[in-house]
């Protein structure tokens, strides 16, 4: 039957001393040092494995700052910086990682200019992250908000990246220079053999055998290649045009409009006034109208003025002011000592 406890005033000191009340439990361990022993090494044990697993998840995991313990109380939480290394793909270290698909969405995105995860990314490589340290208490993994920093090591090459919100407190990946690795306008709309023919003022028409301005580029490909917007943008055109053959017009973000012509046929669904993004299929190779072979004749036009394709200045990579790029700047070099 267990003991009450009491407080009992000390005689000589006035202090008042707690005398725990004896249960079975306190029995055992008051009586029996071998079986307190035994309790305690079954503890170690299990916090062992624990730790053991916990690794086998992640990879490394350590406080960027580790506060001294008579610092401890009054030091604020500092970031955590967390690492594992690439067995078979990105998505898989990031599911080791802790981070949910959306995250990882969100990242291999912000990579795709920086990194071709089938191509560069090999068994061996580094994903780190920089993280908040109450989010990676959260769980024996890591957090499933979205990481402060990362850095990917493939080889002696390092890219890292770093985290933005806007007013809306949406999520952006930069450089440390604020830059986006993810341009708003591409190059080349579709994967091609050759320039078959250059942007020319004046060039002589292999069809019409007159010399006349030779607005954009010919970007010779087997007939059925698909072709990909450059930029998002409103469709303002589709149908035939003489000499054109099958061709699309897209109204792009001022003061930008791009023309792809010769095409064999439209992407399904395709209509005048549709929204495209960019990279999204719009049509295919072909030779209609005055072309000699298959191939895409691509244009350029900046304020209505057909530019060369291949050299035109596009949209630049930095969304933010000078000002937000001095202070995220300042933050990522903070960020990036830690990785």
């Amino acid at each position: 039957m267990p003991f009450p406890a009491f407080v009992a005033p000390s005689a000589r000191s006035g202090k008042v001393i707690l005398v725990c009340a004896v249960s079975s439990v306190c029995a055992a361990l008051i009586f029996s040092p071998n079986r307190a022993k035994h309790a305690a090494d079954q503890d170690d044990a299990a916090g062992a494995q624990s730790a053991s697993l916990n690794r086998e998840a992640v990879d490394t995991t350590r406080h960027a700052q580790p506060a001294s313990p008579a610092s401890a109380v009054e030091a604020a939480p500092q970031p955590v910086v967390r690492s594992a290394t690439v067995k078979s793909s990105f998505a898989e270290a990031a599911q080791r990682l802790g981070l949910d698909s959306r995250t990882t969405a969100l990242l291999a995105h912000a990579f795709s200019g920086e990194i071709d995860f089938h191509r560069d990314l090999k068994p061996g490589n580094t994903i780190s992250l920089v993280v908040d340290p109450p989010e990676a208490e959260a769980t024996a993994q890591a957090p499933s908000t979205t990481p402060l920093a990362v850095r990917i090591a493939t080889g002696t090459t390092s890219h890292d990246l770093f985290l933005y919100r806007n007013l809306d407190g949406k999520p952006f990946y930069y450089t440390k220079d604020g830059a986006s690795t993810t341009p708003t306008f591409t190059r080349y709309p579709l994967a091609y053999e050759r320039v078959s023919s250059d942007f020319a003022l004046h060039r002589l028409d292999p069809v019409t055998h007159r010399w006349q301005s030779h607005d954009g580029v010919d970007l010779a490909a087997p007939a059925g290649t698909p072709v990909h917007a450059t930029a998002r943008g409103t469709v303002a055109f589709i149908g035939r045009q003489t000499g054109y053959g099958k061709v699309v017009v897209l109204r792009n973000p001022p003061p930008y409009q791009t023309v792809f012509a010769h095409l064999s046929r439209f992407a399904k669904g395709l209509h005048r006034g549709a929204q495209v993004h960019r990279g999204q299929v719009i049509g295919y190779v072909g030779s209609t109208g005055w072309a000699t072979g298959p191939h895409l004749h691509y244009e350029v036009h900046v304020d209505s003025v057909p530019k060369d394709p291949l050299t035109v200045a596009l949209p630049g990579n930095n969304p933010l002011d000078a000002t937000e790029r001095a202070q995220f700047a300042k933050d990522a070099d903070r960020l990036a000592a830690l990785l």
